[in-house]
């Protein structure tokens, strides 16, 4: 059971987090997602010249958090915590681990 308040603080300011939540219809179990820096594409605008990336967007709008800044922990009230290799999806991680329970149905 997740503490109090963590499903709220976990979906406020979600451009810049990253954070998401997904819910299976065919389960009904409920999956929180947090890119972590680190763990992410880099991404920006590609330079004609050089077919370099180029762009300084600063740290605003990260899209992921910092690993120290996660909600995802076990004193929060969370259970079985995967962490994914870098450019694994987490909806298709989420897909397979669904696909070991039975239908809520």
């Amino acid at each position: 059971m997740l503490k109090e308040g963590v499903t709220q603080k976990f979906l406020t300011n979600t451009d810049e987090t990253g954070r998401f939540v997904v819910r299976s219809p065919r389960t009904g179990r409920t999956y929180y997602i947090e890119p972590l820096i680190g763990n992410r594409v880099k991404w920006g605008d590609v330079d004609p010249a050089t077919k370099k990336m180029t762009g300084d967007y600063g740290n605003k709008y990260t899209g992921a958090i910092n690993e120290k800044d996660s909600l995802i922990t076990k004193e929060n009230g969370f259970e079985n915590i995967r962490m994914l290799e870098p450019g694994v999806s987490p909806l298709k991680a989420i897909e397979m681990i669904d696909d070991q329970y039975p239908d809520v149905n």
